[in-house]
């Protein structure tokens, strides 16, 4: 069967029964590197699958046959070209496929004809018998293979030939079938045991006397030669096929899916569930490149989800038709403060809530701090007067000082109080933290507000610097309008929206005053927040800006 010294040419092993059967993949290309016992190609018939391995370990020089060609027993199919090793034992090798039988190769189709490899049940001694322990057949390897379906429970009455267990290799799948007509007294084995040739599986309470039985090989891989009536081939069959006959391609949630081996192993490995894929080979059969366009076509649609969230996309619009137009990038910030907007927004169930705060004594009070803010350098401005409220408010109601879990099963409980601000730069909106506010007087606050605006409008921020927020403000100051709804900066539980003050009239139970009132906007996560917990954050805000002698207490 060598062609050269260096090569070596791989035939179709014995088939257990069949005349003919089609060759339905080809696994590898030209040039791949080949290790010993790995697929070839997988063949089929009427009744069954399997995959044909490689004999020596080297290369694919060139395969034989095209896939749908039809073969018979002894057929040249590939032809390897031998590594180091093989070439030192190809003399002694050639044809020979895993599950051969040991002892005299030349005498393996005349003297065994008779003698498929099997393994004696030590445990029946004559026709007295009344129980019998089942044992794994050959199965061509020293290796154990995992135990994947228990086909049977104990009491079941079970025929000579039954599935009592599937194996499952890196290679193929393989039935144990039962040697004896009986009824099951014990199962030896659990689900992920690994098995060998020889160890036990079950234990029969015989229906009648013994009968002697050789236990043929069931496996998908390559199989022996096997001249009984039992045949030697699993029946791998699609899910079409009556659920009666004996299934040996099984997935791990014992689902019945039409796949090799191979598939089978690739599937695993990346965590794909078969049923979900449909196949393009034949009878529906699913092959490597049906999963490799499946997994490609999820992960599109994962990065199409994490883009759109599952939204049907805009669409895209020539603007030009309409007038001159200029296309601008967008900036890295921005395109970050887009990304969090939008991943905030779907994530998060917003509640916004609006009131007015009365601010005309706090006015007062932060104009008459002019001629000290010169002294000292520092700009108060009404932020600093909002953020030391915000903290005094979180601390009072710690239920909006809080962040959900990323599985969503608890929260955790802050003990300190940070608050962010929103900045709008040239470059686009940053959120800076200011820490530990509670701890801090209005002149420090006003020092660090300042401090932190010029660092971001010279983008000298640092990432620390925008890190660990519990809460967030946005004032928009004397552009604000009369109110908007601001989005919760996840993973904090609120923000409060501020708008531009005006002077309104405000009943004070004998008359109308001119008082200068400022609009709020809370926005807060409603898996964490409800309306009780936002109505009394909001008073409790109202109340300190209102007679601002509140924040010294």
């Amino acid at each position: 069967m060598t062609n050269q010294v260096a090569k070596e040419v791989v035939t179709v092993p014995d088939l257990g029964g069949a005349d003919e059967v089609s060759i339905i993949e080809l696994c590898l290309s030209v040039g791949d590197s080949v290790e010993l016992e790995q697929s070839l190609l997988v063949l089929e018939s009427d009744k069954a699958t399997m995959d044909v391995p490689s004999p020596v370990a080297g290369s694919l020089a060139k395969y034989l046959v095209a896939d749908g060609d039809t073969v018979r027993v002894g057929d040249p199919i590939a032809e390897i070209e031998l590594s180091a090793d093989s070439q030192e034992s190809s003399e002694t090798a050639v044809q020979e496929t895993p599950d051969a039988p040991q002892g005299n190769q030349s005498q393996s189709h005349q003297s065994d004809t008779n003698k498929p490899p099997a393994v004696a049940d030590p445990s029946v001694s004559d026709s007295e018998s009344q129980e019998q322990i089942v044992l794994v057949p050959d199965i061509g390897s020293e290796d154990k293979i995992e135990v994947i379906e228990l086909s049977v429970s104990v009491g079941d009455a079970v025929e000579e030939g039954d599935t009592l267990v599937v194996l499952e290799s890196d290679k193929a799948t393989m039935d144990v079938p039962s040697s004896h007509t009986g009824i099951i007294v014990d199962i030896l084995v659990t689900e992920g045991d690994k098995l060998g040739t020889g160890d036990q599986v079950a234990k029969l309470q015989l229906s009648g006397s013994k009968t002697v039985v050789q236990v043929p090989v069931e496996t998908a891989v390559s199989p022996v030669e096997n001249k009984t009536e039992t045949p030697a081939v699993p029946e791998v069959i699609p899910s079409q096929q009556p659920k009666a006959a004996t299934v040996a391609s099984v997935t791990a949630s014992n689902e019945n899916v039409y796949a090799g081996p191979a598939v089978r192993l690739l599937a695993r490995e990346l965590g794909v569930d078969l049923t979900q894929v449909n196949g393009t080979g034949p009878k529906g059969r699913i092959q490597k490149d049906d999963l490799n366009n499946f997994v490609k076509s999820a992960l599109q649609a994962s990065s199409q989800t994490q883009n759109h969230a599952g939204i049907p996309q805009v669409p895209a619009i020539d603007f030009s038709q309409f007038g001159e137009v200029e296309t601008v990038k967008l900036s890295k910030i921005q395109k970050v403060t887009a990304d969090n907007m939008h991943r905030n927004w779907l994530n998060v169930p917003h509640v916004t809530q609006f009131d007015d705060a009365d601010i005309t004594d706090l006015e007062e009070f932060r104009k008459s701090l002019k001629e000290e803010s010169e002294k000292r350098g520092v700009r108060v401005t009404p932020v600093a007067f909002l953020i030391k409220a915000i903290a005094a408010t979180l601390a009072a109601n710690p239920a909006f000082n809080r962040s959900l879990t990323a599985d969503g099963e608890s929260y955790i409980q802050k003990h300190y109080l940070h608050v962010g601000m929103a900045v709008d730069t040239p470059r686009g909106l940053v959120v800076p933290v200011i820490r530990d506010v509670d701890k801090k007087g209005i002149w420090q606050l006003s020092a660090d507000i300042m401090d932190l605006a010029d660092k971001a409008r010279q983008g000298a921020l640092k990432p620390s610097d925008m890190q660990g927020g519990c809460f967030t403000l946005s004032s928009l100051g004397a552009i604000g309008g009369q109110g908007f709804t601001p989005i919760v900066n996840s993973p904090e539980v609120g923000i409060l929206g501020v708008s531009k003050s005006q002077i309104k009239p405000v009943w004070n139970g004998a008359e109308f005053v001119p008082r200068l009132m400022l609009p709020l906007s809370l926005s807060y996560d409603h898996r964490l927040i409800n309306g009780g917990d936002a109505g009394r954050f909001m008073t409790h805000l109202v109340k300190l800006l209102g007679n601002i002698g509140y924040l010294a207490l």
